[in-house]
Formats: structure tokens, sequence, C-alpha cells
């Protein structure tokens, strides 16, 4: 099956998790009667600090336990076409039409086989999450940090091989791409937790413990969060949903149709950690159905969701017609592809260049959402230190069947992202503004290849140098040196897009970078291919039309679904309606106050009144 270990992968080191895992069993956490003596301790959770480390890559060198294992879940996969159910509540359901998800390079060969929820069964569905919400609210976050810790686990050791291989064989990855996505998925299930930690340990001013306590507690959002995961990874499908999830929230989750198998071994994991049904409610559906269902019931909270800017257009455009419909106001958190670049100064090392930009254009067929489809090159290095070597190397990748380890990329993802990269390299063809330089030739007779095609673009303002293209397509454009500050001001023009990476020695020019560059991308990489961020390190999302900026892998979106409450307790609460600087007399500021008794007094013998 696998010709040999597949290079560059990165030494292995076995999940951390156990410890973590045990820190917070035995009671990591403390709470807030630690601090303060009220008897409201109980409404708020705090919690020790602890290091955070990034799941380890394993090597799957030949012989090796892990690449038996790997070998053995890939056969077990490919022996029997797996029926994937919608699950709500817990309860399995089944429609009567089934589709199929195929190998993406073999298209004859299915691997699982699932349905649609209808629009009644999606009503139920929401139903049942919007109870589960009330119910899930109520734990604790220590319970909560313990699922998501043994569900990390789980994942880092029983389910990593069979997340790996559905990965490859329904998402066509590699086994070094698949492989760093369940790494990703780990530490997003191992991570999560320590930034809710972190979260829950802002604590609101206490200056005067003596007369008030103030507390912040986390709530989830009132309703349900309907989380619309994409099919390129398997680590960000589970993010959408269940990171809500660990916030209080009960969650709709629509995977994609080239995903089911992964995704679905994923839930699994969680239900096998212990999250409660209904927490989170799996539900394959036709994609216009499905946004029209959620966005038209009153409890919808929120919008979790990864694709194409196109979509996350209409999804807002649906909340926003029926904006008068819910009962609060939808969170809303959308990350799409740009148009990532790599610009190059004619300080840097042309070797770094072109074996970063390999890699970032073409690794997964640049269907990363951080794939790099530009690159910026001066006149001084292009023809000297870079062209050739960009497309010898680029000409010899290999692109086959991903199980094949010598494979450097295998199949686009489906059908219609095919048809859109043939249409792609058919205008390519026909435009006097592109040269092809090497590639530009595709099949689907086996399944959706597309040869790694660069093509050089002498016009910025051609559409191909400004939309996401999600392909092995990269477009060169190339500068003259004098031209420097002019081709920087348009790349920041044209390219709002998640990542740019620059390549240079210069310090003066790294320094330019940064402010030029400031607000077109949220990613700013220097000297390092723009793929490959990784939780806590670089948190990933970006703003202008590629999303809503609030980046995965950090506290920060966290936040976005949490509605927190504020209890102010007073020990000292004031008397006085009046302030000390009015001018009220005594006899008014005592009105409602008890009054001494008046005693008895002997009436005066000579006639005399008493004044009132």
């Amino acid at each position: 099956m696998m010709s040999r270990a597949a290079l560059g992968i990165a030494s292995s080191m076995r999940s951390t998790l156990p410890r973590h895992g045990a820190l917070i069993k035995r009671g990591v956490l403390a709470y807030f009667s630690k601090r303060c003596k009220s008897r409201r301790a109980h409404l708020v959770e705090y919690f020790d600090q602890a290091p955070i480390v990034n799941e380890k890559l394993l090597e799957y060198e030949v012989g090796s336990n892990e690449r038996k294992e790997l070998e053995e879940s890939l056969q077990k996969i490919l022996a029997i076409v797996k029926h994937v159910p919608i699950v709500i509540d817990g309860v399995e359901h089944k429609v009567p039409e089934e589709l199929q998800q195929i190998l993406p390079y073999n298209i004859k060969r299915p691997i699982a086989r699932y349905g649609h929820a209808p629009n009644a069964m999606l009503k139920m569905a929401i139903g049942k999450t919007v109870e589960a919400q009330e119910r899930w609210d109520k734990t604790t976050l220590r319970e909560r940090m313990y699922i998501w810790q043994r569900a990390a686990e789980m994942i880092a050791t029983k389910y990593r091989f069979d997340v790996v291989a559905a990965t490859m064989l329904g998402q066509g990855k590699t086994l070094r791409q698949a492989e760093m996505d369940v790494a990703e998925l780990v530490d997003f299930m191992r991570i999560s937790p320590v930034f809710l930690r972190d979260v829950a340990n802002y604590e609101p001013i206490n200056d005067c413990p003596d007369t008030q306590r103030n507390y912040m507690r986390l709530r989830g959002l009132t309703g349900f969060v309907a989380a619309i995961s994409p099919f390129n990874y398997t680590s960000i499908a589970a993010n959408l949903a269940f990171t809500p999830a660990l916030m209080g929230n009960a969650v709709m989750w629509k995977p994609s149709d080239s995903a089911i198998l992964s995704n679905w071994f994923v839930f699994q994991a969680m239900r096998d950690a212990g999250l409660p049904d209904g927490v989170v409610n799996f539900v394959p559906s036709e994609a216009t159905t499905f946004a029209t269902a959620v966005t038209q019931h009153s409890k919808l909270a929120g919008i979790h969701f990864t694709g194409t800017s196109g979509v996350l257009k209409v999804l807002w455009q649906l909340v926003a017609n029926n904006i008068d419909v819910y009962q609060n106001y939808p969170r809303l958190v959308g990350d799409s592809g740009g148009k990532n670049f790599h610009f190059v100064h004619s300080s840097a090392d042309p070797e770094t260049t072109v074996a970063c930009t390999i890699r970032a254009a073409f690794e997964y067929a640049g269907q990363n959402c951080s794939s790099c489809s530009m690159l910026y090159v001066p006149q001084s290095l292009w023809e000297s230190h870079i062209k050739q070597p960009l497309l010898d190397i680029s000409a010899e990748l290999f692109v086959s069947k991903a199980t094949y380890c010598d494979c450097f990329y295998s199949a686009l993802i489906n059908r219609r992202a095919y048809n859109r990269i043939y249409m792609w390299l058919r205008y390519i063809g026909q435009n006097p503004s592109c040269q092809l330089l090497t590639g530009g030739t595709c099949s689907q007779k086996q399944g959706y290849y597309v040869d790694p095609t660069v093509v050089l673009v002498s016009d910025l303002n051609d559409q191909i140098c400004q939309k996401e293209l999600l392909g092995p397509i990269l477009c060169v454009h190339v500068y003259a040196d004098e031209e420097l500050a002019p081709t920087m001001a348009k790349v920041a023009e044209i390219n709002h897009g998640l990542i740019g990476s620059i390549f240079a020695s210069d310090a003066n020019f790294i320094d330019e970078a940064y402010r030029v560059f400031k607000f077109n991308v949220a990613n700013l990489n220097v000297n390092d291919k723009s793929t490959g961020a990784m939780v806590a390190k670089q948190p990933f999302g970006a703003g202008h039309m590629t999303g809503t900026s609030d980046k995965l892998g950090s506290p920060h979106a966290l936040l976005r679904w949490t509605s927190p409450q504020v209890i102010k307790e007073s020990y000292k609460p004031h008397v006085n309606v009046y302030y000390p600087y009015m001018d009220i007399s005594d006899d008014i500021k005592n009105i409602g106050k008890p009054q001494p008794e008046a005693k008895l007094e002997a009436k005066p013998t000579d006639g005399t009144q008493l004044s009132a």
C-alpha cells in the first residue's frame, strides 16, 4: 500500500494529555470560595494555570507500530461502505434516499453512505437542540473541560488512525497532511479547555471587599448554534461544532458531504468521551435546506461557518432578512478563503523562497484556505535564481493516490471543484495577460486530477490575481526592483486575504512590510510559507470579506460563544436617599425613619400655648 515512509514528517512524541487530564480530575479547579467567604462561591469557577503543549506528529516509519495501525485502518475502511446515520438527541435516523462519499482520486470507490435530513427532521432536531441547551448549560465548567480532555486523549490514541485514514481516503489528503490535520484536531480539543480556564479566571475589580463583591459567570447563548463545516479540515469541522458546545451551547452540526466519514469518527469520539446526547447533533443535510431551516427559526443563537465568502454572504443576508423573528441577535462567526500571497524582496534567500512557495501552493492540491496562489518576485531574482528551480521542482511533483507516501498531493475534492479549476485553466489559455509556464493539464477519468500549474501574469488588475482559486495553480508576477513601493501598495489594495508571507533579509524592508500589509492580511509571516498555522501559536482568521477575524485557536474565539452575566453582591448597602451635598433639612431626611416616642409632660397652668 505504502511504498516508503513519507519524507519530512517531524519527530514524534506521544500525547501529554493524560497528565493534563489527571490535573483536572484531582482538583486543578479551585472554586471561588478560596478567594472569598461569600456563600455565592458556587456561581463562579476559577482554575490553576497549566502549560500549553501542541500535539506532536508521528513519523510512520516502515515497521513502526503507528504505520501498521494506520494500514489496518485504511484496509478496514476500504473493506466496507460505512453507513453514517443522522443523529438527533442520541437517536439514529435513516432516510430512504442515500448518497455516497467517494474517494476523490478513485471516483468509482465509495467509502460511506449517508442521507440528507429533510426540512421536517431539521425542525424536530432544532427543538431537541434547544431543549438540550437548557440542560447542558447547567453543567459545571470543570465537567465540560474533563469531557474535552478525555476526547483529546481518545482522538490522539484510540481514534487517531481511523480519523487519519478517513481523512486520507475521503478528503484526499496525503499522510503528512492528514496527520497534521488530526494533530490540530487534538490541539483544539486539548487547548480550548485551557483557553476556557483562562477566560473563566477573569475577575471584575473587587477593591472594596468589605462592602461588595463582583462576579462574572459564563453562560451559553439562549437557543441553538448552527455549525456548517468545510471539507478541507477535519480539525476545523470539529472546532466549529464543539467549541460553541464547550461554552454551554447546543449545536446543530451540518458536516460537509465530502468529509462525512472523518467527521463521523470525531462525533463518535466525543460521545465516547461522555458528551451528553443532544448537545451536538450530527445532521447531514442539503446546504440550502439546512440554511433556510436554521435561519428562519426564532431560537437561532449563532452560526459558526467556514467555507466560501459567497456562502457566508448568503447566510448573513438570510439572518438579516429574519432579524425580527429572532429572540436575540444571532452571533455570526465565519471564515472564508482569501488570496494569500508570497512577496519576495531582492534580499531574500532564493532557496527558501522556492521551497516555501512550492509547499504553500501545491500541498493538498492548493485546497487549504491559507494556500499561496500569488507570488511576487523582483526581476533581479526571477530569471537568475527562482524561475528554473520553481518550474523544475513543480513539474516533478508526484500527483497520485493519497495513500502513496511518495505522493506530494492527490486529486481535488469533488467534481464541482474540478470543474471550477478546469474553467480557470481554460481562462489562462485564452488570456493574453497570462503565460503558462508549466502544468495546465487535468483529467477526471479516474479521479479529479490537476497537474501543478505555474502561470506568469503581467496585469495585476486581472481577476485571476484577485480571486481565490483553491486549487494547484500558482500565479507569478515579476516586478521591476525600482517599482517595489508601488507594487507593495497594489498588493495591499487587491489582496485582502487570510495570510501574506514576505521573504527578505533587509530589516528596513521588513519594517516597511509590517506597515504596508497591516490591514490587508490577518496573519503576516516572515521568511516562512503561508500555510501551517498552529493552534495557540498562530491564531487563525481574517477580516474584510474573508471572515469575521475571530481568531480560531485563541481565547478570543471562545468569547463569541458566551453571554456572560455580572453579579454584584453588596454587604453594606446604603440606606440614605439623599447625597451629602444636597441642602435638605434634617426633618425631610428623616421622613420615613422611625421617630423616638414623645414623652408626656404636665400642661402649663399659666394659660400659655406651646408653639407648633
